[in-house]
């Protein structure tokens, strides 16, 4: 008979309970592949179980609480007593990353969290592993199922927002307070993991601005399909003028850019490096099951232990403003001379318009453009001053737009 290898459990909810039938389900076979049998040795949660007992009688903790506290003071009592810790805590590791990591290290441990990004993509494993040679210049992501969802939703249905978003919540692709998600937080948390792995040098969440998808309107899908526009909720992170540019935002995507296709739920990641051109992994990113497959992912890769996440290599500066192309959606008065005022405010800014929709009448009036790669400083110093312009009829809106195809 093979060795036990104890996993103890904090946590029992949606991921928990899965991780739990699934570690059952596969100990067999896991068995056959490490030559040790995992088995739970306690779980924890806020009406059972024991910490300091599911500690003592653990190998491995594998903690799915989330938030911040006590899963942060559980982990590192769990590392500091020489446990292997599995997490797919996004905003724990986003927030104190490097003291976590900076514990795992110190005690010999390992600190596994495929699952606290993009689901079942292995992004974690590809950077830290595939790619650790590689120079990795840009990654662009799709890394929440909720908001991919409803820009799927509002592109294929022409429905609002709001009834994007309560569909959603039907189908149980979004909580039923969605905050997290819909306001980019949630992705802007896997960024920063995503950043600090390609480029070696800490992220925090606080250093990551984020948008979400609460304004996006029919009319922009609408717009974008008349453009050949993809819209999504999209996470960058690049190296820009000696620093990192790491951010969330909704960006249009021309059709042959690899994440314009991505629809529902899925999630998916672009890496670009000089050495490897780009790289796309896709599959669903939200769900007890997939998530809880990533997380026993890790708790076999921890029993068989390759070396935990290396110190930070450099400290780059964080880069604020950085170049983008732009979709602008103005509601304007129908008169002589608009177009010719808006693009003479561009230009002094140094904008160039690359193509234009003009549709209604009189008060109807709408126009809509795209405008070539400029400093994000200089663009929004435009908009700023064609939004006081008498014609202008509601605040302009801007959607920033993703310029690269791989065809």
């Amino acid at each position: 008979m093979p060795a036990t290898f104890r996993v103890g459990l904090l946590g029992h909810g949606t991921v928990g309970a899965a991780f739990a039938a699934l570690l059952e389900q596969r100990a067999d076979a896991i068995a056959a592949t490490t030559g040790l049998r995992p088995e739970l040795a306690g779980v924890l949660t806020r009406s059972r179980g024991d910490f300091a007992e599911i500690l003592d009688g653990s190998d491995l903790v594998v903690e799915l609480i989330g938030g911040i506290e006590p899963a942060r003071e559980h982990v590192l009592a769990a590392m500091r007593a020489g446990r292997h810790v599995v997490s797919a805590n996004k905003m724990l590791l986003a927030q104190h990353g490097e003291e976590l990591w900076g514990t795992a290290r110190e005690h010999g441990v390992q600190l596994r969290f495929e699952g606290a990004v993009a689901g079942v993509v292995p992004i974690i494993r590809v950077l830290q592993e595939s790619l650790a040679a590689a120079h990795v210049e840009r990654i662009h992501g799709i890394v929440n199922g909720t908001t991919n969802f409803i820009l799927s939703e509002m592109e294929r249905t022409g429905a609002p927002y709001a009834d994007a978003l309560a569909q959603a919540q039907a189908l149980g692709y979004a909580e039923a307070d969605p905050t997290d998600d819909v306001t980019g937080r949630d992705a802007a948390a896997k960024m920063a993991i995503l950043a600090r792995l390609a480029f070696s040098t800490p992220v925090h969440l606080d250093q990551v601005p984020y948008e979400g998808i609460e304004h996006i309107t029919a009319d922009d899908m609408a717009y974008a399909r008349e453009l050949g526009l993809a819209l999504k909720l999209v996470g960058s992170a690049e190296r820009v003028d000696g620093g990192i540019s790491v951010r969330v935002h909704p960006a249009f995507l021309y059709a042959g850019h690899p994440l314009a296709s991505i629809g529902g739920p899925f999630n998916a990641v672009t890496v670009e490096s000089a050495a490897i051109t780009e790289i796309t992994m896709s599959g669903p990113g939200a769900g007890g099951p997939q998530t809880a497959s990533a997380v026993l992912g890790d708790v076999i890769s921890a029993m068989i232990p390759p070396a935990s996440t290396p110190e930070t290599t450099a400290s780059l500066p964080i880069v604020e403003d950085v170049r983008s192309s732009f979709y602008l959606h103005l509601e304007v008065a129908d008169r002589p001379g608009v177009l010719a005022q808006v693009c003479e405010l561009l230009g002094l800014q140094g904008a160039s318009v690359k193509s234009v929709v003009q549709k209604g009448l009189g008060e109807n009036a709408r126009l809509v453009m795209v405008v070539h790669p400029l400093p994000e400083s200089r663009f929004f110093a435009a908009v700023r001053l064609i939004g006081r312009l008498d014609f202008v009829r509601a605040t302009p809106r801007a959607i920033r737009v993703i310029e690269e195809e791989f065809v």
